[in-house]
């Protein structure tokens, strides 16, 4: 049996399905998702199937639709939202969606294409017009100044001789160039021409717009100067070479002049033309975003339908198709309702059979999800999907998950930030599943937003019990343990606390954890922080009196104290263990007299080479004496000690 711990019991069905029912009935099925269909056909290719051209029908409707959200997308139309899911439509609706997708698109491309070649024009013009305007300039500075050099700021001079304003004796060029390519652009006339032509160039004030990309470009107009046919051709292949576009200039100022004119009332009207193109743009896709949601919900529920189909087998007499398909237990009731509605909608007069198959396959595994459920077996079946009747962990998931991810997060701070987050989500889940938003990143957290609810919640929860709240701890009920101000003497830093005695053993801490790290431990109430100091000084140093060589873990032991505390408390008093001795490991003028006679000492018993090299002697001279004494023989250790110890 199905519940929420198991998968639900499945049963694999044989339908029978009219010719004439059969789309209506996998339509009604498909709404409702209670099926899966096996494929009868696993010998047939894919381009052999019954309804293979249908499927291509409904492959180019859609590349047409496509197109056009493309356009949509490009000019910022919005589209309008679905208030409900659509119906698949019946197929004879299909002539009539073709026909229409096929009018919108050809109309649409024949604009585009329009709009295209009047920008192409406009662009040129555009560049034609600024070529005119500089090459008046240029002829009017010559005609003044015809035998003024040229600045080498604005222009580039590259003949060394003057240009001879005989026009019979030299011919020009006038054309638009990239203002990147300018540079070797004039480095190639340079070599190639052997500087036998002159360049003026100037660029343009305001960047062009690209019709094919739509980019700005910065351009640069120039006129070549140069004399007989042989440097003409080697100029304009240098300008094929460079993509720079070439115009035509006339001569006489008066021509230029004419032409000039022309160009700009010719941009004007193109100018007004492509205004209407855009704004009749505008229409097409602004109706067209009205039903595009629609239409493309439709047509992919089409072409599903058909894939569908396509698993079905044909009966011998071909009145029937035959499907193969598993389905719950518990909801045979419904498809069966689904598919005599089916046969009502499309007035068969034969009802579609359902019948029951005995197989020994294992059926899919199908879980009763909703949309509380759903994120959690999202995440278990991302570790692999239970076999059929299994038991399924996602139930248990609901609480386990969140709260091991509290025990790592342990801040009730965050946590309410968490969960105020996740339920400002759950309020308003509609509004967001309307926009059906294509953030993946929004997508993954609004799916998830009652994981996120409850890992909020449980962090609450252990955030209290640990104490912490924003990475800071908490103190509400006080702390459990006492400093007893009575038998301490004075001056005492530091105190061993009994639990017997500090701790208040009458009743269990409140809630949580006893906030021990807020709590003050110093006896003389000086602000401190750490752990408390559990190794009393005095008592260290009465253990080492004792016994100099008694080790570290012999007094972890005995004080049944961690290591470290032992390492912490003998550098607070200068001690440190070398040697099988505790020396101390400060030379302070008080320890000086202490240190010499514990090296001397050590000397004494160590006596090897590798020893004696291995001291570190700090540029200390009568460490340094001594070692060398040793390194002799020993014979002069004693005079070496007798003088170290007379010295203060």
């Amino acid at each position: 049996m199905g519940s929420l711990f198991r998968s639900e019991s499945m049963a694999l069905c044989q339908l029978f399905l009219q010719n004439e029912s059969a789309y209506s009935a996998v339509s009604n099925l498909g709404e409702l998702g209670l099926v899966q269909f096996r494929d009868t056909n696993p010998s047939v290719s894919a381009f052999q199937r019954r309804f293979v051209n249908q499927v291509r029908r409904c492959e180019e409707m859609e590349r047409k639709l496509t197109y056009v959200e493309s356009e949509i997308i490009k000019d910022e139309i919005p589209t309008q939202d679905l208030e409900q899911n659509p119906t698949a439509p019946q197929p004879k609706e299909l002539i009539d969606l073709e026909s229409t997708f096929e009018k919108l698109e050809n109309e649409l491309r024949e604009v585009n294409s329009n709009s295209d070649a009047l920008k192409k024009t406009y662009f040129e013009l555009t560049e034609l017009k600024n070529v005119l305007i500089q090459a008046h300039k240029f002829f009017a500075d010559q005609e003044t100044h015809p035998h003024h050099q040229v600045d080498t700021m604005d222009q580039t001079n590259l003949v060394t001789n003057e240009v001879s304003a005989a026009p019979a004796q030299h011919g020009f060029v006038t054309g638009v160039i990239l203002r990147e390519r300018i540079l070797g652009f004039e480095m190639m006339l340079w070599r190639v021409c052997r500087g036998k032509v002159f360049l003026k160039q100037a660029e343009l004030d305001t960047a062009i717009e690209d019709p094919i990309t739509g980019a700005k470009l910065n351009k640069v107009v120039f006129i070549l100067f140069f004399q007989g046919d042989q440097l003409k051709g080697r100029v304009k292949k240098i300008c094929d070479g460079f993509h720079a576009t070439l115009y035509p200039c006339p001569e006489s100022y008066d021509e230029r002049d004419k032409m000039l004119t022309g160009v700009k009332t010719r941009l004007e009207d193109l100018n007004q033309v492509l205004n209407q193109t855009q704004d009749h743009r505008h229409r097409l896709l602004v109706n067209a975003a009205k039903s595009i949601k629609v239409w493309l919900i439709k047509v992919r529920k089409v072409k599903a339908i058909y894939h569908t189909m396509n698993l079905f087998n044909q009966d011998v007499t071909k009145e029937c198709l035959i499907a193969e398909c598993w389905c719950s237990d518990k909801r045979m009731s419904e498809v069966q309702q689904a598919l005599r509605d089916a046969s009502e909608q499309s007035g068969s007069s034969v009802p579609s059979i359902v019948n029951r198959m005995e197989t020994k396959e294992s059926p899919p595994t199908y879980n009763i999800l909703n949309k509380f459920t759903n994120g959690f077996q999202n995440i278990v079946d991302a570790y692999g999907v239970a076999s059929y009747m299994e038991v399924n962990p996602a139930p248990y998931t609901i609480i386990t998950f969140p709260f091991i991810f509290a025990v790592m997060f342990g801040d009730c701070g965050h946590g309410l930030l968490m969960a105020l987050f996740a339920f400002w989500m759950i309020l308003k889940e509609r509004q967001f599943l309307a926009k059906k938003s294509d953030n993946e990143i929004w997508n993954t957290m609004f799916g998830g937003r009652y994981i996120i609810f409850l890992m909020g919640l449980f962090s609450i929860y252990t955030g209290l019990i640990y104490n912490d709240a924003f990475s800071k701890s908490i103190n509400i009920f006080g702390s459990s343990w006492k400093i007893p101000q009575e038998n301490i003497s004075h001056g005492v830093k530091s105190v061993i606390l009994n639990p017997v005695v500090s701790f208040n053993v009458s009743a269990p801490y409140p809630f949580g954890l006893d906030p021990f790290k807020v709590g003050n431990f110093n006896i003389e109430d000086e602000p401190r922080s750490g752990h408390p100091i559990e190794v009393g000084c005095e008592q260290l140093k009465q253990i080492i009196h004792q016994d100099r060589n008694v080790s570290t873990r012999t007094i972890v032991l005995e004080l049944d104290v961690c290591q470290k505390t032992i390492v912490n408390a003998m550098k607070r008093i200068n001690l440190t263990f070398k040697f099988n001795l505790w020396v101390p490991h400060e030379l302070t003028s008080e320890d000086k007299r202490k240190r010499k006679a514990a090296c001397l000492d050590l000397l004494r018993d160590q006596r090897k080479e590798k020893v004696l090299d291995r001291i570190v002697t700090c540029d200390e001279k009568w460490c340094t004496t001594t070692i060398q004494a040793v390194k002799e023989g020993g014979q002069h250790l004693g005079n070496q000690q007798a003088r170290l110890q007379d010295e203060p």
